[in-house]
């Protein structure tokens, strides 16, 4: 099977990598849509160096989810098979995307979720604890209430299969946007599979921004967004998932 398929990465003032991730980026990628959220430093002049890439540009900041939801249009729009979103700050490596295309290739999920936790890789870097203790305790969430299998939550490196996005009505904005989605992708029967990838932090500094710096706001904030995304899934009748129902892993893939 063969399939067209578009990287994505959502860039928010990212001079310092965005140049070097690009360059990584195409020796995997014919395809590469950069959206731009609204970038103040010299994000938007180093991206009009680049030919034969596709570009969104924000004006103003509108969150990371937008950036995503934005993707998932283009992607539909211009009619790709699949759409693999990565970031922009190094933490997800071009090198990856070949694992993606593979299982991809396998047919075998709508959702190829990349996960920091599945196994280890050497040199692997260790996270924020405020991050790792939110991912711990969000994934626990998620597969308690959706009958998952999770080991990762919040990671960004996925692919997604398209005619699968089109299922979902998503509106999250902000950095909360798995929250919604997680819930809408089980409840609307995309099926989930989870892929091993590197845990890199480069910049262990790096902020939410606002009140999102306090980590108990942000797990507030986190769980408040899914309770909503269920009581807006049981207010229009969507199919609920039983408990034990889990996600195609690495260990049990059914693909491998």
């Amino acid at each position: 099977m063969s399939n067209k398929y578009l990287v994505a990465i959502p860039v928010f003032n990212e001079e310092g990598y965005v140049a070097a991730v690009l360059e990584r980026t195409r020796r995997y990628a014919d395809n590469i849509l950069v959206i731009d959220d609204g970038s103040s430093d010299s994000t938007p002049e180093q991206l009009s160096r680049f030919s034969g890439i596709h570009v969104i540009r924000h004006e103003r900041n509108q969150g990371y989810g937008q950036s995503l939801i934005d993707a998932f249009g283009f992607a539909a729009e211009q009619g790709y098979d699949w759409l693999i979103t990565m970031d922009c700050d190094e933490q997800h490596e071009p090198a990856a995307i070949p694992a993606f295309v593979a299982a991809m290739e396998r047919d075998a999920a709508d959702v190829i979720s990349g996960s920091r936790y599945l196994r280890s890789h050497p040199g692997d870097d260790r996270p924020p604890a405020d991050r790792r203790s939110i991912n711990l305790k969000i994934t626990a969430l998620l597969n308690e209430r959706l009958g998952l299998a999770l080991t990762d939550a919040f990671c960004g490196f996925k692919a997604y299969r398209v005619d699968a996005l089109r299922r979902l009505t998503l509106s999250e904005r902000g950095y909360a946007f798995p929250m919604e989605f997680w819930p809408q992708s089980v409840r609307r029967g995309l099926t989930i599979e989870e892929l091993p990838v590197r845990l890199v932090y480069k910049d262990t500094e790096r902020y939410f921004g606002g009140a999102l710096d306090n980590p108990t706001v942000r797990y507030r904030h986190y769980v408040e967004v899914f309770d909503a995304a269920m009581r807006a899934l049981d207010a229009a009748g969507a199919p609920r998932v039983g408990r034990g129902v889990p996600a195609c892993s690495w260990s049990n893939c059914c693909c491998q």
